[in-house]
């Protein structure tokens, strides 16, 4: 457990270095990084199959799955999960729908418009990890929001798997087909984003990458960014956890597990100002962990320097510590909390009391999953509609709104020492010769 002691002369940072991060240098990664993605941009398609071949112990076919492969995985799916994942993508489908914006058109008079045009991207990249689990709910949480922006061109990329004869999990196609995602690729990693970015073999070059991933995926995604846009450099999972003495420490434990479920390096935070719950919870900690399947990932994630219990003064002060902390889940386990979930600034999800645990936002909430971590939640958002749209300007003038302001235009453009800025107005109005 950690006390925390603020330097009251910077309470933020105080509480940002006292609370727990993985030592995750992205930076380093673009050592390793660089190299394979020029490698990809000069050689293309044989460079992805080489990359698969050494990352994944595998050597695709071809980098393209065929349609067949998508059509097989979805006659052999489950059909328990073909219906918790119909009910998962409708209701974040209902969720994206909500969020779409308007065009606006603002009316000077006279014949000044301006318009704000909600314009989707022309094609996007999506990618779902392999690596330890087949995340076939993230297929769902890049797709949806994709498809209801509007994006005419989708093309969904996922590590090969030498279990499966260099194909995507099957899972992950069978969502894809139920999705009606028809491109995909058998690439992971780094050399999957730079086949998205420069174009590789029969995939053409994206506007938009998104999607979760390792490391190195996310060292990739800084790499790229100016080529193509990104949705954000989205590293190991990370679940914080606000909760005075009301809360159930079996529930705490529950959900601290059910993230360091995903990897070593996740993050399990409690921030709680009640003794006797952190104790309690260690205990239940204890007990379910080595009940869990995957416990030896589990106890590596939450004995790591990235996870810890952090006692405050008060509820007051905890609010404080996991703003700063600014955590990819928060989960509010404490009397009134709703009241106390709208004073949170900084989160990439939060969930509201004990009924609200991180899993069901990883799969049914209607929410989405892809969020920002390592305490990028305080400038960026989780991944929504709004990432699939720009907005563009249209400006539409008549010869009497643009004599309302020739002027200004004129004075402006002298004062920046721009004059032909203003001659360009000005001579829309001079006599004919």
């Amino acid at each position: 457990m950690r006390d925390v002691t603020p330097d009251p002369h910077d309470l933020e940072g105080a509480y940002r270095s006292v609370v727990p991060r993985a030592d995750f240098n992205v930076d380093d990664a673009l050592a390793v990084v660089r190299p394979l993605c020029e490698d990809v941009r000069v050689r293309g398609e044989e460079a992805v199959l080489e990359y698969g071949e050494r990352f994944d112990g595998v050597r695709p076919a071809s980098l393209a799955v065929p349609a067949e492969a998508l059509a097989e995985a979805l006659k052999n799916l489950d059909p328990d999960i073909r219906r918790a994942l119909e009910e998962s993508i409708s209701r974040l489908r209902v969720s994206s729908e909500a969020e779409l914006e308007s065009d606006v058109l603002t009316d000077y008079g006279n014949g000044a418009v301006v318009q704000r045009r909600v314009v989707p991207m022309d094609r996007v990249g999506l990618y779902v990890p392999g690596g330890l689990a087949p995340l076939v709910s993230t297929v769902v949480m890049n797709s949806v929001p994709a498809q209801v922006a509007g994006v005419n061109s989708i093309a969904l990329a996922s590590p090969p798997q030498k279990e499966f004869g260099g194909l995507p999990h099957p899972t992950i196609l069978a969502a894809c087909a139920l999705l009606g995602i028809d491109e995909v690729y058998a690439a992971g990693g780094a050399q999957a984003l730079a086949m998205f970015a420069y174009g590789a073999g029969p995939c053409r070059p994206v506007n938009l990458i998104t999607g979760p991933g390792n490391i190195y995926v996310a060292a990739a995604k800084r790499y790229l960014q100016g080529t193509v846009s990104i949705d954000s450099e989205a590293g190991p999972t990370e679940i914080a956890i606000l909760a005075d003495d009301s809360a159930d420490a079996a529930f705490v434990a529950a959900d601290l597990i059910s993230q360091a479920e995903h990897d070593p390096m996740a993050a399990g935070v409690l921030v709680t100002d009640s003794a006797d719950l952190a104790t309690a919870v260690e205990a239940e900690l204890d007990r379910q962990v080595p009940l869990a399947k995957h416990s030896e990932r589990i106890e590596i994630a939450l004995s790591g320097q990235q996870s810890a219990i952090v006692l405050v003064r008060d509820v007051a002060q905890g609010l404080d510590v996991v703003n700063a902390y600014a955590a990819e889940h928060l989960e509010i386990q404490t009397r009134d909390s709703a009241e106390v979930a709208a004073q949170i600034r900084n989160a990439g999800a939060v969930f509201v009391g004990s009924y609200a645990p991180v899993s069901l936002g990883d799969y049914c909430a209607g929410s989405n999953h892809v969020l920002p971590t390592a305490g990028c939640a305080c400038h960026s958002s989780g991944l929504s509609v709004r990432a699939f749209l720009k907005n563009m300007q249209v400006i539409t003038y008549s010869r009497a709104a643009l004599t309302d302001v020739a002027g200004h235009v004129v004075t402006l453009a002298e004062a920046e020492d721009l004059p032909s800025h203003g001659a360009a107005v000005s001579i829309r109005f001079a006599s004919p010769s």
